[in-house]
């Protein structure tokens, strides 16, 4: 953009401090609120929260602000959007209804059901009490419990038996972070394949579709643990071919969209699908009316083109005017580093080292997600803590170098998942066996700077 403008981004994690670093790069002055210490090192950051939506409004107000970006789910749940158009504000997101796609998992079902969309199937109790006699009167098989409000990421339960069930059920009666989030529940089909995650950006008529990608919700190797916010992922994920993104855009995302419509809720944003790549084709699991975090890390690292642009396009509603985004080359993969504890209790403000380091580190781009400044130093201020992100020829050296990365930076009680892309990379191997000569000698050998070897396979 030729012409300097005034953007300010609501958040305060990863997610926000990588739209907020790949805006500054297209050109933009860019205000976050709150934001954090790597936010504040790119950017100029404002101690209001998203909750705050009266001061945000008197903020961009006073302060010229071109467009707002909204990260999180929370703001747009409680209709931040409706907030500032209603006061001629410029802003990036769907209203409040519309986001009602992420704030209820019943809703989300009802807009699918009426588009026609694949999806698990379901039944609904607006008590625990009704959810616990369905269970026990059933047959015992997996199953997944999904609370109906929003419940930072954490308000699904894959069951692999009925007793794992109830105990979910308990967990949603006892524990206080799902105090607002269980107006209703979900017991649904456990849906087996490969999950995966596609985002597109809407303007309620035309779509741009993403690169799909492929995130790890649970907190330990193997898929095992509990499900956190994302411990990681990478982009693009080799599960989704040309023709079955294709596919996935005329049988989930643009039915959604004129579902939406139809029942005159448009939506206009980021639409995020996690879908689940059954024998019966892709399947929803769930819709996010933002950009999924760590996934927008991963995301934004490889777009070349600008952001800002698609941003405006879709908040005039003009999208159908704009160049397809460009994307880099290769792949990329976002490792998320966790503070000990998480996704239970943390302590914070657990000075930092290696930061610097780390971003030395060739293809490296560290996201701060919940980090603070304390007299100059960078401590702790939350469960995930930082994504190291890196840009590689291939997914294999773009995991090599994130963990590169990963392995500079220090604090008291710091881990993270060692498997991350893993099922990519092993998928890339099986499929890469077609690549050998009848005498078993590969076609293509790639060395990394360690000197392990791996195939030359990429996206």
């Amino acid at each position: 953009m030729t012409q300097s403008r005034r953007v300010l981004v609501i958040g305060s994690g990863g997610r926000e401090h990588a739209i907020a670093w790949k805006l500054v790069r297209d050109g933009a002055e860019v205000l976050v609120a709150p934001g954090n210490a790597g936010t504040a090192a790119i950017a100029e950051n404002v101690p209001l929260t998203g909750d705050d939506i009266p001061a945000l409004v008197a903020l961009a107000q006073s302060r010229a602000i071109d467009l707002t970006v909204v990260g999180p789910e929370a703001p747009l749940v409680a209709g931040i959007v409706d907030v500032f158009t209603a006061a001629g504000l410029r802003i990036f997101g769907p209203t409040a209804k519309a986001a009602q796609l992420e704030g209820s998992k019943l809703f989300c079902k009802q807009i699918l059901h009426r588009g026609d969309v694949p999806t698990a199937m379901f039944e609904e109790f607006r008590s625990i009490a009704r959810a616990r006699e369905y269970l026990l009167a059933r047959e015992d098989v997996p199953v997944v419990v999904k609370a109906d409000g929003l419940a930072a990421g954490k308000g699904v339960f894959v069951c692999k038996d009925r007793s794992a069930a109830v105990a979910a059920l308990d967990t949603l009666s006892s524990d206080p972070q799902f105090a607002t989030a269980t107006t209703g529940i979900l017991i649904e089909e456990r849906l087996d394949g490969i999950e995966v995650s596609v985002m597109a950006i809407t303007d309620g008529r035309t779509i741009i579709t993403l690169p799909p990608l492929q995130d790890h919700k649970a907190a330990y190797d193997g898929d095992e643990g509990p499900n956190t916010g994302g411990m990681g992922a990478y982009c693009p994920t080799p599960f989704v071919g040309a023709e079955l993104l294709t596919e996935i855009e005329s049988r989930i995302l643009v039915p959604t969209v004129h579902a939406l419509r139809r029942a005159k809720v448009p939506f206009q944003g980021v639409l995020y699908a996690g879908l689940m790549l059954t024998a019966q084709g892709p399947k929803v699991l769930e819709f996010n009316a933002r950009f999924g975090d760590p996934e927008c890390q991963s995301l934004l690292v490889r777009l070349e083109s600008s952001l800002l642009e698609l941003f405006d396009a879709a908040t005039d509603r003009r999208l159908d005017s704009v160049e397809p985004p460009v994307w880099c080359a290769g792949a990329s993969a976002a490792v998320v580093m966790a503070a000990e504890g998480y996704p239970g209790p943390i302590e914070k403000g657990r000075p930092i080292r290696g930061l610097l380091a780390a971003a030395g580190v060739a293809g490296v781009q560290v996201f701060h997600a919940a980090t603070r400044s304390v007299a100059g130093a960078v401590v702790s201020d939350g469960g995930r803590v930082l994504a190291v992100t890196a840009l590689g020829d291939s997914l294999a050296k773009a995991k090599l170098q994130a963990y590169a990365g990963v392995r500079e930076i220090r604090w008291q009680g710091a881990w993270c998942r060692k498997d991350i892309s893993d099922k990519a990379l092993a998928f890339e191997w099986a499929t890469a066996a077609d690549a050998f000569d009848p005498d078993g000698t590969p076609d293509s050998i790639a060395t990394d700077a360690g000197g392990d070897t791996m195939l030359g396979v990429g996206q």
